[in-house]
């Protein structure tokens, strides 16, 4: 009886293969594969395994596709047509366990960064400036942080906050019923009304695409710190430089963008870009929240869990 064959075709960490061939998988990895050669290659594999190098679609796989899971090593599924996948019966398996501890870190780390001022403050020593009161930071503690979407991501992340004496408040609009000692759930507009500091942790949908606009953050009673760890495009980069500006906004933490190609930025990004990189209350990252040496053996580990459960057939 032959193995069963999996495909990956973005660069991994070699612990995945030792944790699939110990579950009974053949292995090819191609990571230099392009778009093209993919489309060629993949008949005759039972599996398919990616990042973000390519979107996974009818174009790609065609219609009668012998693939029967695309695994994602990652959290977000936006680089997968799931109505597509669904359609043909593949099963989408993604891995948002594995990084979840990594963001959750991130996202106290940064928020702490950007409250008491360490970028600035590192930058102005190392110039020779020192100067205390300039950089006299705030807490967390006794501060509201709202959450919204309370997943893997916006779960580890409130955790993380139960030490500080802060109050947790989180809305899911597909989830019910989880408040808990470290998170209290509420409506959207109960975060509005209340939140010192917003946090996302919600994927990127044709639903969520953009939903951080000028007019959603004018809805805030309050300036508030706008925390963005889950995907670029959620934010409108022009409207939250407009809103800096206008101190609606009052720090923001990003480590995702809009347009994350930056030689490819169009004007009006440019130009929202500029003023945010000019800011000292803005801290930006390279998409790190999730990036870190544990979190890219965690990733492997629970997709190969999720793969062997399926228990596909020879």
């Amino acid at each position: 009886m032959a193995a069963l064959k999996c495909l990956v075709v973005d660069s991994m960490h070699e612990s995945l293969f030792p944790l699939l061939t110990e579950i009974g998988w053949d292995i090819d990895y191609q990571p230099a594969l392009t778009r093209d050669e993919i489309k060629r290659k993949h008949v005759g594999y039972d599996g398919l395994i990616v990042r973000s190098k390519t979107t996974i679609d009818r174009d790609l796989l065609g219609e009668n596709p012998s693939v029967r899971f695309i695994g994602r090593a990652g959290a977000g599924i936006d680089n997968l047509d799931v109505d597509y996948l669904h359609e043909k019966g593949i099963h989408i398996l993604h891995a948002s366990e594995g990084n979840r501890d990594a963001v959750g870190e991130y996202t106290v780390g940064a928020l702490l960064a950007l409250m008491r001022n360490i970028p600035r403050a590192d930058l102005q020593v190392r110039q020779r400036v020192w100067e205390r009161e300039g950089n006299r930071g705030e807490e967390i503690m006794g501060k509201t942080i709202g959450i919204i979407g309370y997943g893997n991501m916006g779960q580890a992340f409130a955790r993380r906050l139960a030490g500080f004496g802060c109050n947790v408040l989180a809305y899911d609009k597909y989830k019910t019923g989880f408040s808990d000692a470290v998170c209290r759930e509420v409506t959207e507009q109960e975060i509005v009304e209340q939140a010192d500091i917003l946090s996302l942790h919600i994927p990127l949908t044709p639903e969520t695409k953009g939903m951080v606009s000028r007019a959603y953050l004018d809805r805030f009673k309050k300036s508030i710190i706008l925390v963005n760890a889950a995907r670029g495009e959620i934010v409108s980069l022009t409207d939250l430089a407009t809103c800096v500006e206008t101190g609606k906004v009052r720090g923001a933490v990003l480590d995702v963008l809009e347009n994350e190609k930056l030689p490819t930025l169009t004007p009006a990004q440019q130009q929202a870009f500029d003023t945010l990189t000019g800011k000292t209350n803005v801290i930006f990252t390279p998409h790190i929240a999730g990036w870190t040496y544990e979190s890219h053996v965690k990733i492997n580990v629970a997709l190969v869990q999720k793969i062997d459960a399926l228990k596909l057939a020879h």
